[in-house]
Order: C-alpha cells, then sequence, then structure tokens
C-alpha cells in the first residue's frame, strides 16, 4: 500500500495535523519571546529597574484639582438661561445620584466632563451660587434636595 491510502490506513492525517500545529505553536512563542528580548536585556543591564517594577505604586488619580471660590449666594430666579439652568441641574443630580453622599467636585466636574455636558465649569458655579450644592466643611461637597426640587419645579 502507497500514496493516500496508506496515509488513511495508518493515521497520517491527524499525524501531520499534530506536526503542524507543534510547529507554529513553537514559532509563534519564538516570535514573542524575541519581541519582548529588548525588556530582558534592559533589565540584565540595569538590575535596579527589577525592584523599580516591584515597588508598591500608589494609586494615581485621574482627576484635576479643583479650587473653587465660592460665590455669594444667588437667587435662582437671577440666573440668565433658566429652563437650561433646570435642565442642567437635572443631568448633575443624576451625576450626583452615582456618588455617595459627600463628594468632590474634582470628582463631579470629571463626570461631568466625561458626561459631555455643557459648560460644566458654569453650570457647577451656579449650582453652588444657588446652594444646591453646599460644602459640608471637610473639603466636600453635599447635594440639597430641596432646594434642587424647588428650583426645577
Amino acid at each position: 500500500m502507497y500514496g493516500i491510502e496508506a496515509i488513511n490506513a495508518n493515521n497520517g492525517w491527524a499525524i501531520s495535523v499534530v506536526g503542524v500545529s507543534i510547529v507554529f505553536s513553537g514559532l509563534v512563542t519564538l516570535s514573542l519571546v524575541i519581541s519582548r528580548l529588548y525588556k530582558v536585556l534592559a533589565l540584565w543591564e540595569n538590575p535596579s529597574l527589577i525592584k523599580e517594577f516591584f515597588s508598591a505604586k500608589k494609586p494615581e488619580d485621574d482627576f484635576e484639582e479643583v479650587s473653587i471660590d465660592i460665590p455669594a449666594e444667588m437667587k435662582i430666579e437671577d440666573i440668565k438661561d433658566l429652563a437650561g439652568f433646570k435642565e442642567v441641574a437635572k443631568q448633575f443630580s443624576l451625576l450626583v445620584r452615582t456618588m455617595e453622599d459627600h463628594f468632590s467636585l474634582s470628582r463631579l466636574l470629571h463626570l461631568a466632563k466625561t458626561s459631555d455636558l455643557k459648560d460644566p465649569h458654569e453650570n457647577l458655579n451656579n449650582l453652588l451660587a444657588t446652594r444646591i450644592i453646599i460644602s459640608d466643611g471637610a473639603g466636600l461637597f453635599t447635594w440639597d434636595k430641596e432646594r434642587f426640587d424647588k428650583a426645577v419645579s
């Protein structure tokens, strides 16, 4: 028996598939090793990088520091675009619901920017001026639900 009949009779197809798989996985592994070899060589030349890599890292916040001077109290009727302010106040209230009772303004501003709210700095300033957002005296702020309900009704 010769040719294709011999291959079929002696499990030749399965053996060839296994061989091709072994060669392919070996080549993939070799290419990954070669592509990362420069990092291993950099560690070999400078062992202090290993200590830096495994040293404890502090989690860094992606939030910008915001220092806002709380404006003098303003009445809701003094706002130029009252309908727009009510809509923005509703959007900010939804953002505040996702946060804890006491929140930081930088976090709220970050959420407003990522939510693509219109003029987040100005609107946050208006919420502070109308005392919908109130300082708790410890660097955090709270949402005054009663004043918000009066403003949007």
